[in-house]
């Protein structure tokens, strides 16, 4: 995992006043054409106007005249966000610089995250990735997550609360509303997968998954074929624990488990659901397959601990609060070096489903994200954590990425 840098202070306020929809666009583009076209900077009154109604990367466009871009650059000027300085050579003509990053100390990863959230509103880090590295090369995604969360604590940006639709969380800045965004947003109810209580909620999987247990793993059996990342990752399981003992928690109809035995693993499916286990039998009679909780996971009858646990989308119906104790029972009796391995849904909100493979259900999906993810794991002790976070294809039917984290026993 990347370590945080050290914060500065967090500001109360990172300006003395928030910037208008005016402000925001001549800072943005002063801010962007001082990397961009060193060689023309400070801009002169009419290059400002032109890229402040530049046509690309603006949302949304404008078409400012000359008085508004000079009439905004000298209430900037009064703020002491803008300089304005005379031509050091060629006719005497008035150029603007921008001050902004002097004001709020920003560094050249902060300078080009903020410029692009002040041009185009609120992203997701893949966005600003992409879109700022004209301004500042990020290593990777994690690298913008890292700065965001930086800057979140100087209080110059914020995380939206996710959309239903969307993959990811969106960042906006905290320099003046952003089009579109309400300063406070409502908050969408929160869903209580614990309603009634824990053995209330077992009882609803458990009920759920036995009615669509013929549906679904009609569904599943032939799930891995064509998707090259995923049986990747069960290869390296499978060649990792070398014939030793190794069990899918929630295992469902019994493909993954059945995947892993062919690979050569000694491999053991559980599940809460009797109908479940019962499918699983019935489609693969060679393996092992048998009724059980994933909260109290054992060690095999055949060796000391596990040489590797799969929790392969069996983590989706707890509550983000009970996810560090179950994923602390999984690691619990994993032998040193043992992996973990868990897959999950990412993007996806909260939800209720009262029919599934047309069948009658009463089941909620719960919503974990990768930190709280990463973080229980290694909570639970593992090491050498890495996670992947695969895009979801749509040509498969699939609504949501897909988020794998493999974490191992010291």
């Amino acid at each position: 995992m990347t370590d945080l840098p050290a914060l500065d202070p967090p500001l109360d306020a990172p300006l003395d006043a928030p910037l208008d929809a005016e402000e925001r666009r001549v800072l943005g583009s002063l801010l962007e054409k001082q990397v961009t076209v060193p060689a023309s900077y400070p801009l002169t009154l009419n290059a400002l106007r032109a890229a402040c109604n530049q046509t690309s990367s603006r949302e949304p466009v404008t078409d400012y005249d000359e008085q508004t871009v000079e009439q905004v650059g000298r209430r900037l000027k009064d703020r002491g966000l803008v300089r304005i300085v005379w031509s050091d050579s060629g006719r005497r003509t008035l150029k603007y610089h921008q001050t902004l990053g002097e004001v709020l100390r920003l560094g050249d990863d902060e300078r080009a995250l903020l410029t692009v959230l002040l041009l185009r509103g609120p992203q997701a880090p893949g966005e600003l990735r992409t879109r700022s590295d004209r301004l500042h090369v990020f290593a990777d995604r994690t690298a913008v997550e890292v700065t965001l969360r930086a800057m979140a604590a100087r209080g110059l940006v914020r995380e939206l609360p996710r959309r239903g639709g969307d993959r990811d969380a969106r960042w906006v800045h905290l320099l003046g509303d952003a089009p579109g965004e309400a300063t406070a947003p409502e908050t969408a109810p929160v869903l209580d997968v614990l309603a009634g209580g824990a053995a209330a909620r077992d009882e609803r999987v458990r009920a759920s998954y036995d009615a669509v247990a013929p549906a679904y793993a009609d569904s599943l059996l032939t799930e891995l074929d064509g998707l090259p990342f995923e049986t990747w990752l069960l290869d390296r399981v499978a060649a990792h624990a070398g014939g030793g003992a190794v069990v899918e928690v929630g295992c469902g109809p019994g493909h993954v488990t059945a995947y892993l035995a062919d690979a050569g693993a000694d491999a053991t499916g559980i599940d809460l659901s009797p109908g479940m286990v019962a499918e699983a039998r019935r489609r693969f009679p060679a393996g092992s397959y048998e009724v059980g909780d994933l909260r109290r996971l054992m060690r095999p009858t055949s060796a000391p601990g596990w040489s590797a646990v799969l929790a392969w989308y069996s983590l989706i119906h707890l509550a983000p609060a009970e996810l560090p104790d179950a994923v602390a029972a999984l690691a619990r009796p994993l032998l040193p070096g043992g992996w973990l391995v868990l897959a999950l849904h990412a993007g996806l909100p909260a939800a209720h489903h009262d029919t599934w493979f047309d069948v009658p259900v009463d089941l909620d999906f719960a919503q974990h994200d990768r930190e709280r993810v990463v973080a229980a794991v290694e909570a639970a002790g593992l090491v050498d954590v890495e996670w992947y976070l695969r895009g979801r294809l749509g040509a498969r039917g699939e609504v949501s990425d897909r988020l794998y984290v493999v974490g191992h026993r010291a």
